[in-house]
């Protein structure tokens, strides 16, 4: 079973500056990173999808992460714009709850197929 919450890849250490970098879906762009996570266990990126999904933010765990470009700055994910799009909004205030996490590690189970 995948780890939802490591980046796939050991070549992609957890102190990288992701920030900034475009977010690209299955099926296109989807935003860029607001802020990543390298917290062991604990890794995502915070993506900002600006007027697409008017303004909301998504918590993507680091599983989802397929690809990371440094020379276009991109981050290729794993899921398609309308997986993204129905994912839990993100919470700033809820980052640590263990709760809060349980619902992004069901709606990302690799077992739905989307991670």
């Amino acid at each position: 079973m995948t780890d939802i919450w490591s980046y796939q890849s050991t070549e992609w250490t957890s102190d990288e500056d992701l920030v900034g970098y475009d977010v690209e879906a299955t099926d296109g762009s989807i935003g860029k990173v607001d802020e990543a996570s390298g917290d062991a266990g604990r890794q995502h990126v915070v993506v900002d999808t600006g007027f697409w999904i008017f303004g909301k933010k998504r918590l993507i765990p680091a599983g989802a992460i397929k690809r990371i470009s440094h020379d276009e700055e991109k981050v290729f994910v794993s899921l398609t714009k309308d997986q993204i799009k129905e994912a839990p909004d993100f919470e700033e205030t809820r980052r640590d709850d263990d709760d809060y996490r349980s619902t992004h590690e069901l709606y990302y189970n690799p077992h739905r197929g989307t991670v």
